[in-house]
C-alpha cells in the first residue's frame, strides 16, 4: 500500500508540476508581445487643443538672452544652449527642458533636415551587430544592441502613434541557415528581456510564401520571423521639438552658429554668435553651456572652439530607394541578412510605400567646408544625393531575392535618399562597415558638451547622458535640475491618443478612412487641432489630396506654416508630409501648389517664390527622377531624324547629351518605351549584325526591311554589342549596365555561354527589340517634364548633388 501511495504522490506531484507550467507559460504567452498603452483621454470629446508660440517669439527670446540691459544674473540667459536640431539635439532638448532648465535650441537648416529623415525608419537593437558581438566577440557591439534593445520599448511607448512593431522575415536558403538563424533570433528575444515585444518563430516555405508571395521560391527551405519596431523618423524629430516647446525650451530651425563667444579671463564658452537665414541679421545668445549635437558635422563646431581638435567622427552614406506597395505585403518586412558584399538590405512596408536599403560607405565630409569667397554659405543636408550607382546596387540586391516573374525596374523607384551616419572614429582608415554605432560625450577646453555617434532608437539614453554630463560640468545647475523624466514623459501628440482615434476623424468631419488613418498615425492628437484650424467651404475642401493616391492633404500645408515651423517647400514636401520620400515625381506635381499657399501666408514676392521653386524642384529631381530631366521636345521626330546618323555620333565623341524626347505614344509595349526614329535604328542595327537563320556567317548583305528581314536572327553572344552600337547614335543605351543585360537574358529564358551550353542561340527582330525596351525599362528611370524648363539632361552623379 505504501508503495501505491509513493507513486500516486509522485504521480500527482508530476500532474500538478505540469499543469502549473503549462499555466503560467499560458499566461505569459497571453500577456506577450507590445503592450500597446492606454489613452489618457477618458472621454469622446477631443482633448484641449495646443498651438506653440511662433517663430518670431523664439527669436526674441534667444537676442533677450545677451541684452545687456538685462544684466548676469537675469533669468532671460539659458543655462543650456543645444547646437542641431536632429533627434540628438532635440533629445537632448527634451530632457534638459523636463528637467527644468531653461533651455535653447537652433538649427541652421530645417530640424530633422540630415541624417534624421532619412534612416531606414528602423527602431531595433540590431541583429547584423548581435551577429558581429558574437562572432567577433566584440563586447562593444554587445552594448549597443542591449541598449537598443532596451530603448526600443521606451521609443515605442513614448510617441505610440509615430512607431509601431512589425516582424520581420529572415528567408532561409540552406538546411543548415535554419539553426543558426532560429538561435540567433532567440538570442535576439533573450537579450531583450522583459522588454521583448514579440517572440520569433520559424515559419514553412509555404507559409512564408503564403505571407510573402514576391519572395524567390526556387531553393527557399522556410524563413524564420522576429520582431523590431518601426517609425516615421522627421515627424518623431518634429514631436521632440514639439514636446521640448511644451516644456518651456526655445527652439528655432535655420538659425546657425557662427562663432563662439568666451570669457577672456578663464576661456570657457559663454555664448554663441547666431545668424538668422530666414529675417536675415546675427546676434548673440547667452548660455552657460553649450552641447554640439550636430551628427556628422560634430567636427566643424568643435574647430570653432579647439581649432586644432583631431576629428572624432567619420561620415558613412546611407543610401535607400522607394518603390511601390506591390513589392511588399503591408504588415511583413524582409532582412536579405547576406548581400553580394557581405552587407545587409532591409526591404519594409512604410507609408503605403516599401523601402530598401541601405548602403555603408565612407563620405568625404570636407565636401561641405564653406567656400572661402563665400561666408554665409553652406551645402545643405539636402544637397546629400544617391549616387546612380548606390541606387543599382539596391535593385541589384532586391532583384536576387524577389520571385523571378517580377520584373525589378529601374522605373520603379520612386524616390532615393542618402543620410550620413555620424560614426565615432576608430583612428583607422578604410571602410566605414565595421565601426560600432556607439556615442561617445566628451568635454573640450572651452567647457563645451559633445555628443555624438549613436543611431535613432538610443536617442533617449544619449540626451540622458549628455545632460548629466553638462550637470557635472556646470555645477550651478545641480539644485535646479530634477532627476531625468524621459522614460515616461508622452511626446506631443500622444495625450488622448489611441488606436482608434481616426474612427473619432472620420465622424467628426467625413473623412476618407485613408486620410484618417494618415492623420492620426502623422499628428496623433494634434489632429484635432490640425482639423480645427481649417475651415471648409462648398467650393474648396482643405483636405483634398495633395497629389492623388497618396493620403496627404492640402491642409496640411497650412498647419506645417503655422504650428510646425515650415519655412521653405522642402520642410513640407519631404519632412512635415513625407510625400518627397514616398513619391518623388507626386511631390514634384504638388510642388507648385506648396509654393502658392507659402508664398500667400508667409509673403513671398514673384522672385523669392521662384527661388524656392527652383532649389525645391533641383532636390525633388536628384531625388527621383534618377537625373534626367525632360526638356520641351519638338513635335514630332523628323527634326531629330533629319541630323543623321553622323551627326549623332559626333555628339556622342564629345560628350553632348542628347535631348531625350517624349516616348511615342501609339506604339504599345514594349515600342511606347521608344522615341520616334529609334525603331528603324534598330532594324538597321539588327541588319548589321543579324544572319540568315540556319546560317554559320556572322552578318549579312540583306538590306534592312526587305523580306528577309523575316528570316534574319541575331546570336545572344552578339545583342550586347548592336546595343551598345544604338547607345554610339545617342539613344539612351549608355546606362544600361553588365548586370542588367544578364538579368534581362536570364528573365528571357536565354543564354549567351558558347555554343552547345545554351537552350536559345539567337532571336528574331521582334524579340530582339522587345530585349531592348526591357533593357530600357530596368534600367532608366523615367523623364520627368516640366513645361518651360529648359535644360539638358544631367546625370544623376553630377547633378550637384552626389556622393
Amino acid at each position: 500500500m505504501a508503495p501505491r501511495l509513493r507513486a500516486l504522490t509522485r504521480r500527482t506531484l508530476t500532474l500538478l508540476t505540469l499543469s502549473t507550467a503549462t499555466a503560467g507559460a499560458g499566461y505569459l504567452y497571453l500577456n506577450s508581445g507590445p503592450a500597446y498603452p492606454q489613452t489618457t483621454h477618458e472621454s469622446r470629446r477631443p482633448p484641449p487643443l495646443w498651438s506653440p508660440p511662433p517663430r518670431s517669439a523664439m527669436i526674441d527670446a534667444l537676442k533677450r538672452s545677451a541684452d545687456p540691459k538685462r544684466g548676469e544674473d537675469d533669468d532671460s540667459q539659458f543655462d543650456i544652449l543645444v547646437v542641431g536640431g536632429g533627434a540628438t539635439g532635440a533629445g537632448v532638448a527634451v530632457d534638459a527642458a523636463s528637467r527644468g532648465l531653461r533651455v535653447a535650441l537652433v538649427e541652421r537648416e530645417d530640424f530633422a533636415s540630415g541624417t534624421s529623415s532619412k534612416s531606414t525608419k528602423l527602431v531595433h537593437g540590431g541583429v547584423r551587430y548581435l551577429q558581429k558581438a558574437v562572432f567577433e566577440l566584440d563586447y562593444e557591439q554587445y552594448k549597443l544592441v542591449r541598449e537598443a534593445l532596451r530603448e526600443r520599448r521606451v521609443f515605442l511607448q513614448t510617441a505610440p502613434y509615430l512607431s509601431h512593431m512589425l516582424p520581420i522575415m529572415l528567408p532561409i536558403y540552406k538546411y543548415w541557415q535554419v539553426p543558426y538563424y532560429w538561435s540567433g533570433c532567440k538570442l535576439y528575444d533573450l537579450l531583450a528581456g522583459k522588454e521583448n515585444m514579440e517572440t520569433s518563430y520559424l515559419m514553412s516555405k509555404g507559409k512564408a510564401l503564403e505571407q510573402f508571395p514576391m519572395l524567390k521560391s526556387d531553393g527557399l527551405v522556410g524563413a524564420v520571423v522576429y520582431y523590431d519596431g518601426q517609425h516615421n523618423d522627421s515627424r518623431m524629430n518634429l514631436a521632440l521639438i514639439l514636446t521640448a516647446i511644451k516644456a518651456g525650451a526655445t527652439a528655432t530651425n535655420y538659425c546657425g552658429v557662427t562663432s563662439l563667444r568666451k570669457d577672456p579671463t578663464t576661456g570657457l564658452i559663454t555664448g554663441a554668435r547666431v545668424k538668422d537665414y530666414i529675417a536675415g541679421g546675427e546676434f548673440d545668445v547667452k548660455a552657460k553651456v553649450i552641447i554640439n549635437a550636430t551628427g556628422p558635422y560634430t567636427d566643424s563646431l568643435l574647430s570653432l572652439s579647439t581649432p586644432t581638435h583631431k576629428p572624432i567622427v567619420r561620415a558613412s552614406s546611407g543610401v535607400h530607394i522607394a518603390l511601390p506597395s506591390y513589392y511588399a505585403p503591408t504588415g511583413m518586412g524582409l532582412l536579405d541578412p547576406a548581400t553580394s558584399d557581405g552587407r545587409v538590405v532591409f526591404f519594409l512596408p512604410w507609408e503605403g510605400g516599401v523601402i530598401a536599403g541601405t548602403t555603408d560607405d565612407p563620405y568625404d565630409m570636407r565636401a561641405h567646408i564653406k567656400p572661402q569667397e563665400k561666408k554665409d554659405a553652406y551645402l545643405s543636408g539636402d544637397d546629400i544625393l544617391p549616387r546612380e550607382s548606390e541606387i543599382q546596387w539596391v535593385i541589384d540586391e532586391v532583384r536576387g531575392y524577389l520571385s523571378g516573374d517580377i520584373k525589378v525596374r529601374r522605373g520603379d523607384v520612386l524616390s532615393a535618399w542618402s543620410g550620413l551616419r555620424p560614426l565615432i572614429s576608430s583612428g583607422a582608415a578604410g571602410g566605414t562597415e565595421g565601426l560600432v554605432r556607439s556615442h561617445v560625450v566628451k568635454v573640450d577646453e572651452g567647457g563645451m558638451v559633445t555628443i555624438a555617434g549613436g543611431k535613432w532608437t538610443t536617442y533617449r539614453a544619449m540626451a540622458e547622458e549628455a545632460v548629466d554630463e553638462v550637470i557635472e560640468v556646470c555645477p550651478g545647475l545641480k539644485a535646479k535640475a530634477r532627476k531625468c523624466q524621459t522614460q515616461e514623459l508622452k511626446l506631443v501628440g500622444s495625450e488622448g491618443w489611441d488606436r482608434n482615434m481616426f474612427i473619432g476623424l472620420i465622424q467628426r468631419y467625413g473623412l476618407h478612412p485613408e486620410v484618417a488613418r494618415h492623420l492620426s498615425s502623422s499628428y496623433g492628437s494634434q489632429a484635432w487641432t490640425l482639423l480645427s484650424s481649417t475651415t471648409q467651404t462648398a467650393a474648396l475642401d482643405p483636405h483634398r489630396p495633395l497629389s492623388t493616391p497618396h493620403p496627404f492633404t492640402h491642409s496640411e500645408i497650412t498647419y506645417a506654416l503655422t504650428h510646425e515651423y515650415a519655412q521653405k517647400p522642402l520642410d513640407v514636401l519631404l519632412r512635415r508630409t513625407r510625400l518627397g520620400f514616398v513619391d518623388a515625381r507626386a511631390a514634384l506635381s504638388a510642388l507648385p501648389e506648396v509654393v502658392r499657399v507659402m508664398g500667400d501666408t508667409l509673403g513671398w514676392d514673384m522672385r523669392q517664390r521662384a527661388e524656392e521653386a527652383r532649389r525645391a524642384e533641383e532636390v525633388l529631381r536628384g531625388m527621383g527622377a534618377g537625373g534626367r530631366v525632360e526638356v520641351g521636345a519638338p513635335s514630332s521626330g523628323e527634326g531629330w531624324l533629319r541630323i543623321g546618323v553622323l551627326q549623332r555620333g559626333v555628339c556622342a565623341l564629345f560628350g553632348c547629351p542628347a535631348l531625350l524626347r517624349p516616348f511615342s505614344s501609339a506604339a504599345t509595349y514594349p515600342r511606347a518605351l521608344f522615341e520616334p526614329g529609334e525603331i528603324e535604328v534598330l532594324r538597321e542595327v539588327f541588319g548589321q549584325y543579324a544572319r540568315v537563320s540556319g546560317d554559320s556567317g556572322s552578318g549579312s548583305d540583306s538590306e534592312p526591311g526587305s523580306g528577309v528581314q523575316e528570316q534574319l536572327r541575331i546570336p545572344v553572344s552578339m545583342i550586347r554589342e548592336a546595343v551598345r552600337s544604338v547607345a554610339g547614335l545617342g539613344y539612351a543605351y549608355d546606362g544600361v549596365r553588365e548586370s542588367d543585360f544578364r538579368y534581362i537574358l536570364r528573365e528571357a529564358g536565354l543564354s549567351d555561354l558558347p555554343e552547345g551550353e545554351g537552350s536559345v542561340r539567337d532571336v528574331d527582330f521582334e524579340e530582339f527589340v522587345e530585349i531592348c525596351g526591357d533593357l530600357k525599362d530596368v534600367s532608366i528611370a523615367p523623364a520627368v517634364s516640366k513645361k518651360g524648363v529648359q535644360r539638358r539632361r544631367i546625370p544623376v552623379e553630377k547633378s550637384g548633388g552626389g556622393v
